[in-house]
């Protein structure tokens, strides 16, 4: 069972798709299907066609207006790319990709597998949200895959719950902060940032993306990131108001 994990679809355009993977969340227990603007009906004739006796799943879907809110509440994220040139970063295989995900399990909240659009994937903003790239190894003469193939591939590979676990301190996997209040100590770290002039608006995407990955790196725990959210916040006062606050 794997009820913590949540699968993500940003913007599925084929209702048979949607159902298929409806169906596969079922049979791995995942935590409910999250859709993010589908692009189709979600929930139709066609998609309940492919769910077969997981219909339910189609119901309970989760539904979102941005990747970004879909994860907010995502200790760890993973997402599925075939795009290599897209990032300078590495992308793993389906098992070690996994293996890192849940490793963030037991305790909550939720850790995320997501996947892009069916045409041409995910785009780098969102790709920039996920802690590890996961890319299925597939012949270079045709590497595109079905989405609901890929779906299956990337359950299939989920740790055994009686698979050995490379060890990991349970407390410092349960301090993880949700992605939403990593992605709120950014936005004000950016604002700070641009009000003093060490980022430019034509490059501040570039840059704060260096600086998301840097923390996805180093996996501050919930506290650190409450602690520097303070401290930016802070530095925003003090460079509007000419100076420290009285009695800080």
């Amino acid at each position: 069972m794997n009820p913590q994990l949540v699968v993500v679809l940003v913007e599925p355009s084929g209702p048979l798709n949607i159902g298929s993977v409806a169906r596969l969340c079922a049979n791995f227990e995942t935590g409910p299907l999250r859709l993010v603007s589908p692009r189709c009906d979600a929930t139709g004739e066609q998609a309940q066609l492919m769910a077969v006796h997981a219909a339910e799943r189609l119901q309970t879907c989760e539904r979102f207006e941005s990747l970004e809110a879909a994860v907010a509440d995502c200790r760890r994220v993973v997402a599925c790319s075939g795009r290599i040139e897209a990032q300078e970063r590495d992308h793993l295989e389906p098992a070690p990709a996994l293996q890192w995900l849940m490793q963030a399990i037991p305790g909550p909240p939720r850790v995320a597998l997501v996947f892009g659009r069916e045409d041409h994937g995910l785009h780098n903003s969102e790709l920039q949200l996920a802690g590890r790239l996961l890319r299925i190894p597939t012949a270079q003469s045709y590497s595109s895959m079905n989405l609901s193939h890929a779906v299956a591939v990337c359950l299939a590979a989920l740790p055994l719950p009686q698979e050995p676990q490379e060890p990991q301190p349970a407390a410092r996997t349960a301090a993880l902060p949700a992605q939403g209040a990593l992605e709120a100590a950014l936005k004000d770290a950016e604002a700070l940032l641009l009000e003093v002039g060490f980022l430019y608006p034509h490059t501040a995407e570039a840059r704060m993306a260096k600086l998301r990955q840097l923390l996805l790196r180093a996996e501050p725990q919930e506290g650190e990131v409450a602690l520097l959210r303070g401290m930016v916040r802070q530095l925003r006062w003090a460079s509007r108001h000419g100076g420290a606050e009285q009695g800080q």
